[in-house]
C-alpha cells in the first residue's frame, strides 16, 4: 500500500511538473520596462503565442505594436474558423497532445452552436461524460472505503506505535486483505481527478491563446474578460453577471467536496477532508475572480454535472 502511495504520489508530482512547466513558460508580450502588456478593457494579459487571427481592432493594434515579440505574425496565422491543429508549429508536446487538439474541438463546436462560450460548456460536459465510468469507479470506491473505514482503523490504532520492518509490512498486508475484502481498487478513487487537471490547463490555456473564444460575448458579459474587471468597470446589469458567476463556482465547488466529505469515512480522514474544502473554498474563491468568464464557465458546468452524477448515481444504489 505505501509503494503504491508512493508512486501515485510520483505520478501527480510528474503531472504537476508537466503542466506548472507549461504554465510557467507561457510567452507574454512585455513593453519596454519588461512588464506585462494587457487588454485593459478584460484585464487579460497578451500572449504571444495565439493560434489563430484575432478581428478585435483594439487587440490588433496592440500585435501590430509589438509584432517583433510575436512567435507568428498577425499575416501568417490563420482565422480562428480554419485553425487545425497542424498549421502552427509551436515547441512541446504538452500544446501537441492536450492544448491544440482542445482549441480545434471548442473552435469546431462554437461554429455549430454559434456562440463559442456556449461551446466551452458544451466541450466541458461531453468531457465528463466521457470520464463517467471513471466518476462512477470514484464514486464506489469512496462508498466501499466508507464501510471499511472502521477495520482500517483498527488495524491503524493495532499497530500505531510499531515502526519495525516486520509489522510495518504486517500492517500494510492486513489492509491490503481489507480493501481486496470490499473490492477497493485505491488507484481509481483519483482517477478522476489525475485527468481533471491537465484538462483544467489545457482548457485555460486554449482559451487564452484562441481570440475566437476570448473575444466572443455570452449573457452580456466578454469570456476573456476577469470578474475583478466585470465587477468594477462594467455596468450595474453586467456586474451583477459576474457576481452570480463567482457564486456558482463557489457553489458547485463546495457541492462537490461535500459530497467528498460524505464518502471520506468519518473521523480523522472527515477532519482533513473538512480542513482541505474549506482552504479550497477560500483559494478558488480568489483565484475565480481573476480568471476570465470562459474557464469559470467550463469550471462550473463540470462541477455541476459531477454532482448531479453523483446524486443520481447514488440514489440508483440506493434503490439496488
Amino acid at each position: 500500500m505505501n509503494k503504491l502511495k508512493k508512486k501515485l504520489s510520483i505520478l501527480v508530482l510528474i503531472l504537476m511538473l508537466l503542466t506548472c512547466t507549461s504554465c510557467g513558460s507561457a510567452d507574454y508580450i512585455k513593453d519596454g520596462d519588461k512588464k506585462l502588456v494587457q487588454n485593459k478593457e478584460t484585464g487579460q494579459s497578451v500572449r504571444n503565442d495565439i493560434l489563430c487571427k484575432p478581428t478585435d481592432k483594439k487587440l490588433i493594434s496592440i500585435y501590430d505594436k509589438y509584432e517583433k515579440q510575436m512567435q507568428t505574425k498577425l499575416k501568417n496565422l490563420p482565422a480562428c474558423p480554419k485553425f487545425t491543429p497542424g498549421k502552427i508549429e509551436y515547441h512541446g508536446l504538452w500544446e501537441s497532445i492536450f492544448v491544440k487538439p482542445l482549441a480545434w474541438v471548442i473552435i469546431k463546436v462554437g461554429l455549430i452552436v454559434k456562440n463559442f462560450g456556449i461551446a466551452v460548456m458544451v466541450v466541458g460536459a461531453l468531457i465528463r461524460l466521457v470520464l463517467l465510468p471513471l466518476s462512477k469507479k470514484s464514486l464506489t470506491t469512496s462508498e466501499n472505503m466508507k464501510k471499511a473505514q472502521p477495520e482500517i482503523n483498527r488495524i491503524e490504532k493495532k499497530y500505531k506505535n510499531k515502526t519495525d520492518n516486520e509489522s510495518m509490512m504486517a500492517k500494510s498486508q492486513e489492509t491490503m486483505m481489507v480493501y481486496k475484502k470490499y473490492n477497493i481498487n485505491p488507484v481509481s478513487g483519483c482517477l478522476v481527478s489525475f485527468i481533471q487537471l491537465p484538462l483544467f490547463f489545457a482548457f485555460l490555456e486554449a482559451i487564452n491563446r484562441v481570440p475566437a473564444i476570448f473575444e466572443e460575448h455570452l449573457f452580456g458579459v466578454n469570456l476573456g474578460t476577469n470578474s475583478l474587471i466585470g465587477i468594477t468597470t462594467g455596468s450595474m446589469g453586467v456586474k451583477i453577471v459576474y457576481i452570480v458567476i463567482i457564486l456558482l463556482i463557489m457553489l458547485t465547488t463546495y457541492l462537490s467536496f461535500k459530497m467528498n466529505m460524505a464518502a471520506s469515512g468519518g473521523g480523522e480522514a472527515e477532519k482533513q477532508m473538512q480542513m482541505m474544502s474549506k482552504f479550497m473554498m477560500i483559494m478558488i474563491s480568489v483565484i475565480s475572480i481573476t480568471l476570465p468568464v470562459a474557464i469559470a464557465l467550463y469550471w462550473i458546468v463540470t462541477n455541476g454535472i459531477m454532482v448531479l452524477q453523483n446524486l443520481y448515481m447514488k440514489k440508483i444504489k440506493s434503490k439496488k
